[in-house]
């Protein structure tokens, strides 16, 4: 299944909010979809799942429009909308419902997933008497009892500790080999790297970077060096303002051409005692801040 956002425009009386947005995720694979506050992330993810349409632009499902009777959702939001006084069976069991479920099969897929995230004993309590990371995985059955095709994570992995962040790895895991397209707006850049085949970053209304995460690293200019050695000193000295030292300690080399790579590398290794040398290959945080970092 492919699932493709296609020049979406959208604005809210005279501010323009999206700008032609568009971008396409796959099944079996996970996609991050990356911006700061106000960039139009939450927007793009309402108009996909028709919260609100669209002033302009399609949503398709491989090549046809989207049919929303016929391809489910399961969202999780960054901002929770459980009932806290309630019992906890009584409203997952309401929503699976909401979802297209029969009562009976609601409550065996609604236990599945309790049992699943280690919450049964807590079935028939109310919300509010929940820890906020138990009341995070609460939120999650409600995701993912109906056996959605598409899910939408917002900040899925926000005020868990890591125990039950492993946990929330595993059933993400889960959900992408079983052919679905699980859909990431985080910023915590390392759930996304970890997770995440491709990438769209938003800023202002518009993509301004989208396509496959290795192919994005592997396309920087590879003009800097990491090295990590016991006598630091000497190699600051020699290579003067060209080396800086990282915020991990590490020798960041910067050369005068691409070109120079294997012979600056060859005198490291051949003049100091060097522990590791490597290209630099920037991480996702640090695309993210080059692209999203200024509102355009």
């Amino acid at each position: 299944m492919l699932l493709e956002l296609k020049n979406i425009e959208k604005s809210f009386g005279d501010k323009q909010v999206l700008k032609g947005v568009s971008f396409a995720a796959k099944s079996g694979k996970a996609f991050g979809l990356l911006g700061r506050n106000g960039a139009g992330k939450t927007t793009s993810i309402r108009i996909l799942m028709n919260v609100f349409p669209a002033d302009h632009g399609e949503i398709l499902i491989d090549g046809k429009p989207i049919d929303y009777d016929r391809v489910g959702f399961g969202y999780l939001p960054e901002e929770r909308g459980l009932y806290p006084k309630k019992r906890i069976i009584d409203q997952l069991v309401y929503f699976a419902e909401l979802k297209g479920l029969n009562h009976r099969t609601a409550i065996k897929s609604v236990d599945y997933w309790l049992e699943r995230l280690g919450m049964n004993e807590y079935r028939d309590k109310r919300l509010d008497t929940l820890s906020k990371g138990n009341q995070q995985k609460i939120q999650l059955v409600t995701a993912l009892a109906h056996n959605p095709q598409i899910v939408i994570l917002d900040e899925p992995f926000s005020g868990l500790d890591p125990v039950n962040a492993m946990l929330l790895k595993d059933v993400v895991k889960e959900q992408i080999s079983q052919g679905k397209i699980v859909l990431f707006s985080s910023h915590q850049m390392s759930y996304i790297e970890e997770f995440c085949d491709s990438i769209a970053i938003i800023n202002a209304g518009k993509v301004v970077l989208n396509g496959d995460l290795r192919e994005i690293k592997r396309n920087y200019v590879r003009d800097r060096l990491i090295v990590n050695t016991v006598n630091p000193d000497r190699i600051k000295l020699d290579f003067g303002n060209a080396c800086t030292v990282t915020e991990q300690g590490s020798l960041m080399i910067r050369l005068a051409s691409p070109d120079d790579k294997q012979t600056t590398m060859k005198r490291l290794v051949e003049s100091y005692d060097i522990d590791e040398v490597r290209v630099f290959e920037p991480t996702l945080n640090d695309i993210f801040v080059e692209y999203a970092g200024e509102q355009v």
